[in-house]
């Protein structure tokens, strides 16, 4: 192995990789001048067959989720072992998705509710309509209730009700929710904002 750059600060970081090739990026999340996740999206659009590994100190649901939907192929926290490390670098070279214990268990976590839901889907299960999946597509690029409003030239009592549903629907409790298992569902593409 090969260390061929390091970088303090996300923009730093983000030209460097506009310019050279690499074969694995490690990141946090915790950078001074731009979130983590901004250089693993970068990275996983612009060096498509890189392998991302974030190392990090947080380990709620949220930074995981997000940080792997971003692109990352691993997710470590800080206090593994240098050799460790190594390690898990080979293992994701190779093919594997290398996380801390309690990483791995919270996604396994995430994910078993919607295998259940999955499993007992019937003919109950009522999909959300076209109007409340282009409400949800306008939320995953990051509008807000009163931009839709806008936007679709519908009430903003309207958009809150289309998200009722839509929560109803898919079981969820929070836009990010609605957006991942959407999402998973294939229901949506979460495009960026336009």
């Amino acid at each position: 192995m090969q260390l061929v750059a390091e970088f303090s600060l996300a923009g730093d970081a983000l030209g460097w990789l506009e310019k050279n090739d690499l074969d694995v990026l490690i990141t946090d999340l915790g950078l001074p001048d731009l979130p983590g996740l901004a250089v693993i999206a970068y990275c996983a659009n612009r060096h498509v067959r890189a392998e991302i590994l974030v190392i990090s100190m947080y380990e709620d649901e949220q930074h995981v989720i997000r940080s792997l939907e971003a692109g990352a192929s691993g997710y470590l926290l800080k206090d593994s072992l240098n050799e460790e490390i190594a390690g898990r670098i080979r293992e994701m070279r190779a093919g594997g998705a290398p996380m801390s214990p309690v990483i791995a268990r919270l996604v396994l976590k995430r994910l078993r509710p919607v295998v259940q839901a999955a499993e007992e889907v019937d003919s109950s299960w009522v999909r959300p309509t076209a109007r409340e999946l282009l409400v949800l597509t306008r939320i995953a690029q990051g509008f807000s209730y009163a931009e839709i409003a806008k936007l679709e030239k519908i009430s903003p009592h309207t958009v809150h009700a289309h998200i009722r549903n839509i929560y109803s629907k898919l079981a969820v409790h929070s836009r990010t929710e609605a957006v991942f298992e959407a999402s998973r569902l294939g229901l949506i593409v979460a495009p960026g904002r336009v």
